[in-house]
């Protein structure tokens, strides 16, 4: 068994903000598959065959109580895991496949570490950025995608759909191979 994992915010007012690219991108995938999320977890939880999709209501500072839930229940690995989230730092359109890191100022990724012990597990980066030089990071990350950002970002997520099944069926060596670099 498996995990997808998607970061973002609840509420409606982040819906189509950048740091909610996680969420965006899960949303096609759920999509593509035809599949309803429930409420488990404190997340919206879908179970599918071997996969298990979750998309932690807990906001983005408190991913980790949510994974490590779900981790838990289920009996997961840190191997078994791979979450989706924004990352300012690498070019818009860009996907960045990992197997681990720091949580390079993501704080979302931050709670995870912290909560299930280790920063070994597979992400995969969206590339929301550059940050303007005039503009915060975090007014950044929480501004939303103009219309054509959007568009984009829904074509993002269903290229996901095919880095997610690369990633649980051949790993994520072959994924990141096939994926990693400028997409859109």
């Amino acid at each position: 068994m498996k995990a997808i994992i998607g970061l973002g915010n609840p509420e409606i007012k982040y819906k189509n903000t950048r740091h909610n690219t996680g969420f965006i991108i899960m949303d096609e995938i759920l999509k593509a598959h035809e599949i309803t999320l429930g409420e488990k977890f404190n997340s919206y939880f879908a179970k599918k065959g071997d996969l298990l999709y979750l998309l932690p209501k807990t906001y983005m500072n408190l991913s980790g109580n949510a994974v490590l839930e779900l981790m838990n229940f289920y009996k997961l690995s840190n191997k078994d895991i791979l979450v989706i989230y924004d990352d300012a730092t690498i070019e818009f359109g860009t996907f960045r496949l990992k197997k681990n890191g720091s949580f390079g100022g993501h704080n979302g990724i931050k709670s995870i570490i912290n909560r299930i012990g280790t920063d070994v597990f597979d992400r995969l980066k969206i590339g929301v950025g550059p940050v303007p030089s005039n503009i915060p990071i975090d007014s950044f990350v929480l501004s939303n995608f103009n219309e054509e950002e959007l568009k984009n970002i829904q074509k993002m997520g269903k290229i996901a759909i095919d880095v997610v099944e690369s990633w649980q069926n051949q790993g994520i060596d072959y994924a990141q191979n096939k994926f990693n670099g400028k997409i859109i």
